[in-house]
């Protein structure tokens, strides 16, 4: 694998930098070069991130994008997959492949508003929040380890509409590592999703990769997680 081949890991919410560090092993065990990335106002004071948002986060993105000497594989998890299809839309020509980790391509005028507050801010809700298919496979010591790691995130990262304006995204080749479908069980679910569904179908190449695990596999499987990433690279190369 070139060394050259530059892996860029965008966290979900609430998570930074840290979060990829028990998978970027297996990526660099196969040549790659992943750079994890803390998107701005993560862990920040409401003061310092009433005015973040989500062209924030994606432009922080394409700039790493662009100080790769060359195409890059864009990895985004969560909440972190608009982050990454806003930065294709920007760069599709500097991106190799995208990988959506349990995550959509979002179409344009989408947001992740599920959180209601007239905050600035969102805190980690706990992991009690989440539906328990979500975090079956994260044991108490895993719960209890990674809890305190979770930090909060500007507003409006979450309820801001993603624009896409460049239809060359649709030939950039995308990887979807669902936590509990199989390819054609997710299709058949994203087929009710509307603007979703239209938006993945109009990509000229994807898959969806089964993981096997709960929303979180870079804490429940971190090895199973970097090995499929790794083999969604290697078909990019």
């Amino acid at each position: 694998m070139d060394t050259t081949t530059d892996v860029l890991l965008i966290p979900g919410f609430w998570l930074d930098a840290a979060s990829w560090d028990d998978v970027v092993p297996t990526l660099r065990a196969a040549g790659l070069a992943p750079r994890a990335l803390t998107m701005p106002g993560v862990g920040a004071g409401a003061a310092a991130a009433a005015e973040i948002g989500l062209a924030d986060w994606i432009a922080a993105v394409v700039a790493e994008i662009d100080r790769a000497p060359g195409p890059v594989v864009v990895v985004g998890h969560s909440g972190g997959g608009n982050v990454a299809w806003g930065a294709v839309d920007a760069r599709p020509d500097r991106v190799s492949r995208v990988v959506f980790v349990d995550t959509v391509p979002p179409p344009p005028g989408a947001n992740v508003g599920e959180f209601e507050t007239d905050q600035p801010i969102i805190p980690f809700p706990g992991w009690d929040f989440f539906d328990d298919e979500d975090v079956a496979d994260l044991d108490p010591q895993t719960r209890e380890r990674t809890a305190p790691r979770a930090l909060s995130i500007p507003t409006r990262v979450t309820t801001d509409a993603i624009a896409l304006t460049d239809d060359r995204r649709y030939g950039v080749p995308v990887t979807v590592l669902s936590g509990h479908r199989d390819d054609a069980e997710f299709r058949r679910f994203l087929a009710q999703w509307g603007p979703f569904a239209d938006e993945f179908t109009a990509i000229a190449d994807t898959e969806v990769v089964r993981l096997g695990t709960g929303h979180w596999p870079q804490f429940s499987q971190p090895e199973r997680l970097g090995e499929a990433l790794v083999a969604a690279i290697q078909r990019a190369g």
